[in-house]
């Protein structure tokens, strides 16, 4: 159970959960029971995982997969281009599909 009022639950079968706030390194967070200290901090509407999450898995947001992991996510790590792929794009990078790179 997700306690923490700085973190949003989306959908129940969500393995990621959104911040609602800045948060600063240091800062710890209430996750499934856990208490987890954010190594880095995280801005407003990026993700961090709600579980431990494999390298290959399917990230659920809103209910359903937005993309797979490229390495396990441990819980309370952020989830973001460094470590998702679109399943959708050919690159997981904006710049790629904005003709950037």
């Amino acid at each position: 159970m997700t306690n923490d009022k700085r973190l949003l639950l989306l959908n129940a079968d969500d393995n990621v959960l959104v911040c609602c706030q800045a948060l600063s390194a240091g800062s710890e967070l209430a996750i499934e029971g856990q208490t987890i200290t954010l190594p880095a901090p995280l801005e407003v509407g990026h993700k961090i995982a709600r579980r431990d999450i494999d390298a290959g898995d399917k990230v659920i947001r809103y209910g359903v997969p937005i993309g797979s992991t490229t390495s396990a996510i441990r819980i309370g790590e952020h989830v973001h281009t460094h470590n998702l792929k679109s399943d959708y794009i050919e690159s997981h990078h904006r710049d790629a599909v904005e003709g950037k790179i």
